[in-house]
């Protein structure tokens, strides 16, 4: 069978004279549809998971050095769902950040999901304080929370913000582990901010969650010092 090689077809001018009739039709103007047509896109990456960000973090910038050979890890393991996909956060390691109040995790954690955005990989991910966790996982009538814990269970990217700053009991201890438990299992990136040190941390929520965090995580320990409170008086 023979193949012809045929030139690239250009519109005729009562194509385009019919096109220019059925967008006035319906009252388009021609000359803006050009204008959508090469405008860019008006959101990059960063801008899209900054705006999902509260409005004191959206311009959070990571600049410790842990954090940002995190974000490199974290870069480096992200897989493309299918070919010629945007890469995607699926594995890597989590961080552990210890320190006082006010001394800048939360911000740091922040600026660690902008700095991913940077990077060009794409990033599913979700913020929660660990009392909003606690009340949003807690049983009550007309909500499937064992449904909302595995959704967040399977969140690529977790941070959870002032772990140990609700109150303790059995139940709390138990959904922490479930939620730990699972991320660590399929090696789920989390950033975890909190005030307590380490012995206070294995009292608040037990062995099991504590060993966990302990093979899952880095440690990244922040100056005792409220930033704050810092950038108040100054």
């Amino acid at each position: 069978m023979r193949t012809r090689n045929r030139e690239p077809r250009t519109l005729g001018e009562g194509t385009l004279d019919r096109m220019a009739r059925i967008l006035a039709g319906r009252n388009i103007n021609p000359a803006a549809v050009a204008a959508l047509a090469d405008e860019p896109e008006p959101f990059s990456q960063l801008d899209a998971l900054s705006a999902g960000m509260p409005p004191r973090y959206q311009g959070a910038v990571a600049d410790h050095p842990q954090i940002l050979a995190w974000a490199r890890e974290v870069a480096e393991a992200a897989v493309a769902p299918s070919l010629g996909a945007r890469r995607q956060v699926a594995t890597g390691p989590s961080l552990l950040m210890a320190g006082v109040v006010g001394a800048g995790k939360t911000h740091q954690a922040y600026g660690a999901v902008r700095q991913l955005g940077q990077s060009g990989v794409g990033v599913r991910w979700r913020a929660t304080t660990a009392a909003d966790l606690y009340a949003d996982l807690r049983p009550r009538p007309g909500v499937d929370s064992e449904r909302e814990l595995a959704a967040v269970s399977r969140c690529p990217l977790l941070i959870i913000d002032d772990l140990g700053a609700a109150k303790a009991s059995e139940w709390v201890e138990e959904v922490t582990y479930r939620l730990i438990n699972r991320r660590y299992n399929h090696m789920l990136p989390t950033l975890i901010t909190t005030n307590l040190a380490i012995k206070d941390l294995r009292a608040y929520l037990g062995d099991r969650v504590t060993s966990r965090l302990a093979q899952m995580t880095t440690r990244v320990e922040f100056e005792p010092v409220d930033r704050r409170r810092h950038r108040t008086a100054a």
